[in-house]
């Protein structure tokens, strides 16, 4: 393996937090995979963090949008993933804020359609659970899904 100097990892860290949004500790974990200790590792982030090559609500912000809107996840997976990077909660209430409550909504609604289509129940509580247990496992909260569900219950799209 190359030995770098702190300014080659510097370079590194650099270009590769302009190529796409990072926090932390992914830019720690690519630096220890390139050899730098705990000293160097530590002052390229710092330096990261003053030059705004990295900024962590601007991360969380970005994994948030992109989460909820092409993974369909829900808040409470989001802000579970978000703490196991190991950032600040500042940080994170600052990411769920770019949060659209309506798009939100109607992603939810959409996805507890699309799966009521497709299941097979033997009747309305054990789909109802089914739908239940879906939506938590993508990480909606408890109100949230009942709201829905309920509604989809109401418009009779569970029929």
């Amino acid at each position: 393996m190359k030995e770098y100097t702190d300014k080659e990892l510097t370079l590194k860290a650099e270009a590769y937090c302009v190529a796409a949004e990072h926090c932390p500790a992914e830019v720690a974990a690519k630096l220890r995979q390139w050899g730098a200790g705990e000293d160097t590792t530590a002052t390229v982030i710092t330096h990261l963090l003053k030059e705004r090559f990295m900024d962590e609500a601007r991360y969380c912000t970005a994994f948030v949008r992109d989460k909820y809107r092409f993974n369909q996840w829900g808040r409470v997976k989001i802000i579970q993933a978000l703490r196991m990077k190991q950032l600040p909660p500042k940080a994170i209430e600052t990411g769920l804020e770019a949060i659209d409550e309506d798009e939100y909504g109607e992603g939810l609604r959409q996805l507890l359609r699309q799966k009521s289509k497709g299941l097979k129940a033997a009747n309305d509580y054990e789909r109802r659970n089914k739908l239940l247990r879906f939506a938590f496992g993508k990480g909606y909260s408890m109100d949230e899904v009942l709201r829905h569900v309920k509604e989809l219950e109401a418009d009779e799209w569970m029929d």
